[in-house]
């Protein structure tokens, strides 16, 4: 086993992880005295004191009688049976006092109301989530809806949750549903497992998605009351590499945001049975084969390009839209006898000018990432590529040596152009404006509307400065920024106006275009999550903005906030001085707003409609997930908001980052062009004036 793995196991048994760090050294090294060990640690002896005694009283940890005492550790086999007899005697003494225990609660219980509150929890760890998971199967009275890779299929397995199932009394009655993506190299593992599960009086259904729509994230459902999904680390990464973390909601607006996406995958897939033999067989339909050479692929394929009649529709990866741009020709000449060319394809800062030139002569726009290239040419022709398409294809490229599959079956073609037709219509239009020409414009904007509200703020104002510092930034580096993040100490302040403060956070930007039903305006939302580190301690906040009319034109005003820390709302008062939001800051209960980091991705929801300026503007209930990729580029900056009194020197790691706004009634996609993280953020704030004994401190910021 390893120390990572040694760690972890004693995290999961009730230690910190710096408690198990401080045993796996003693048991290591031991005997040490505490000098040493705090060395090895390198963290201070006072801070290694209290881990002592705690793993002293644990019966884990000795220490000699000499001074300075050197202490000695309990080996590891006699460490897993200690704390396994003690979780017995404590699951034990649980059931032996179950009755009494319940007696006493309803003697003091205080009656429910109608429902209970909307509201979030975190569940870390596989044990805890799996538990939650089998405590929903258990709880489930109509139908439950789940979406898992293979991976997290065969653990629920291991953790009993089929079992769970199995064993319903109501099983017959509760339509069970799940989707998981299916792929040459998992077909006989999900084949053999579905073969081994007893399906008698079981209303079990499963399937996969079409078009290699991606399944994110990993969720499950049950009977429109409660939600708990699953938040990644990075795309790609397999669940079995690190401990799940979890949200779950019993929010009803967010609840049936992801049961709306739920059914949107459901009813673009196919049968798993269905797919697994089309797999085997090599053959998707009747009238379908695999294109295995590339030269062969490539001529069907321009040949058919070249004779289309009426339309081509086409979803490809941001590399397939630069092919598409680089030989324009192949679109042109198609455009040009009337042919109608339409391209869906995920846009990023890397090819937003291709699509902005496609669009001169065909129709492009946004979708997130897939894993299948499609496209249905007159629709009568169907290619699908194991990798989204490039066109034209290269023999050269190594990802075209693999099989393309080909065909004019109408059913399936059909089918598959439907599902790309709505697709499509749910798809938007890339726009010109970016999110850094967006952070460049307001920055400088006078931001208060020309309404007769405007007296209840001060005239004149200017919310944001921001001044970047290009050449500090060509000088740093991701790792600089990371490390400092990490080493940086806290800085203690109560009141960032008149100290010296530190704030260490992920801080998201993204703009949505709502719905017309939403009757909102374009809105920016920025979602920050504070670490416990910093000066004023953890924190959620939401923060919107809104397209909205000024003296000087139209801007992003900012109208609303919302966060979880009640110390904290005059600070953000002043802060958003002059501003809209500076009266309408909402504080809320901490399950009531998440805003969760987990390495690219960051998630943000909250559970109560989030009032704004003007009124009856209003935010409903939402979840939005910023998903991170690409390049990281290391900044360096001072924002200034002038009405507040500080200056803030930042300091960050920045990735663009797409965009899904999910809503009851819909899912909102954003390209990744309008969408960025601060990751490894650190800002050090400066109060604008000081008492004069703190000049000295305010040179040593000055010429960091």
């Amino acid at each position: 086993m390893s120390q990572e793995k040694v760690i972890k196991t004693l995290e999961s048994l009730g230690l910190t992880q710096m408690d198990a760090k401080v045993y796996v050294l003693i048991a290591k090294k031991g005997p040490i005295k505490a000098r040493d060990a705090a060395k090895a640690l390198k963290i201070s002896k006072q801070r290694l004191y209290p881990i002592l005694k705690n793993l002293q009283s644990k019966g884990i940890v000795n220490s000699t009688l000499e001074r300075p005492a050197r202490f000695t550790a309990l080996p590891f086999e006699k460490v897993l049976d200690l704390f396994v007899k003690v979780k017995l005697e404590q699951a034990q003494r649980i059931q032996q006092n179950r009755d009494a225990l319940l007696s006493d609660w309803q003697s003091i219980a205080v009656a429910e109301g109608g429902s209970s509150p909307a509201k979030f929890t975190v569940i870390e760890g596989k044990r805890y989530v799996y538990s939650k998971i089998q405590q929903m199967i258990e709880e489930t009275k109509s139908h439950l809806s789940f979406v898992a890779t293979v991976p997290s299929l065969a653990r629920a397995d291991q953790y009993g949750l089929f079992d769970a199932v199995l064993s319903h009394p109501l099983k017959s009655k509760i339509r069970f549903r799940f989707l998981t993506e299916l792929s040459e190299q998992n077909a006989h593992a999900v084949k053999a497992f579905l073969k081994d599960k007893p399906r008698a009086g079981l209303n079990l259904e499963g399937k996969t998605p079409d078009l290699g729509l991606k399944l994110c994230p990993r969720m499950v459902i049950r009977d429109e009351e409660e939600t708990l999904f699953f938040i990644d680390a990075k795309n790609g990464e397999q669940a079995t590499e690190r401990d799940d973390v979890c949200l779950w909601t019993n929010c009803n607006s967010l609840v049936r945001a992801f049961s709306t996406m739920f059914e949107e995958l459901w009813r673009n897939a196919t049968e798993i049975e269905k797919k697994i033999e089309e797999i085997e067989t090599n053959k998707p339909s009747p009238k379908t084969y695999v294109i295995s050479d590339a030269q062969a692929a490539k001529k069907q394929y321009e040949e058919t390009l070249s004779n289309a009649e009426k339309e081509i529709v086409v979803m490809t990866s941001s590399t397939g839209l630069l092919e598409f741009w680089r030989n324009k020709h192949l679109v042109t000449d198609c455009t040009n006898k009337g042919v109608s060319v339409r391209i869906m394809a995920p846009i990023t800062g890397e090819n937003l000018g291709a699509a902005q030139n496609l669009r001169k002569f065909c129709e492009v726009k946004h979708v997130a990432l897939s894993y299948l290239g499609t496209a249905v040419i007159d629709g009568q022709h169907l290619f699908q590529f194991k990798n989204p398409p490039l066109t034209p294809l290269n023999t050269e490229n190594r990802s075209y040596s693999e099989k393309i599959f080909y065909s004019n079956d109408s059913e399936y073609v059909n089918r598959t152009k439907n599902m790309l037709e709505d697709i499509w219509e749910k798809a938007h239009i890339p726009s010109a404006v970016t999110m850094d020409s967006i952070m460049q414009q307001i920055t400088s904007a006078d931001v208060h509307p020309k309404v007769s509200a405007i007296s209840e703020f001060k005239k004149n104002g200017k919310y944001l400065k921001i001044v970047s510092d290009p050449e500090a930034s060509k000088k740093l580096t991701e790792k600089e920024v990371l490390h400092r993040a990490l080493s940086e100490k806290r800085i203690s302040a109560t009141d960032p106006f008149q100290e010296f403060s530190r704030m260490f956070c992920t801080w998201a930007w993204a703009v949505i275009h709502p719905p017309k039903w939403f009757n909102l305006p374009k809105t920016m939302i920025s979602a920050l999550h504070i670490e416990k580190q910093s000066s004023l301690g953890e924190e959620d906040t939401v923060q919107i903005s809104l397209w909205l009319n000024t003296p000087i034109g139209y801007t992003y005003v900012p109208v609303g906030m919302i966060h979880d820390s009640p110390r904290t709302y005059q600070v953000w008062k002043k802060n958003f001085a002059g501003t809209p939001t500076e009266h309408n800051i909402q504080t809320v209960n901490k399950d009531e707003i998440q805003v969760r980091v987990r390495g690219n991705k960051v998630f943000a929801g909250w559970t109560a409609p989030i009032p704004l300026w003007p009124k009856p503007y209003s935010l409903p209930p939402c979840c939005i997930l910023f998903d991170g990729y690409g390049d990281t580029k290391p900044g360096k900056c001072t924002m200034t908001v002038p009405n507040s009194g500080v200056t803030n020197k930042m300091e960050f790691n920045k990735i663009e980052a797409f965009v899904t706004l999910l809503h009851q009634e819909s899912k909102y996609e954003g390209p990744g062009t309008e969408g960025f993280i601060l990751r490894d953020c650190i800002i050090d704030t400066i109060p604008n004036k000081l008492p004069q004994a703190d000049d000295k401190k305010l040179q040593d910021f000055k010429e960091e």
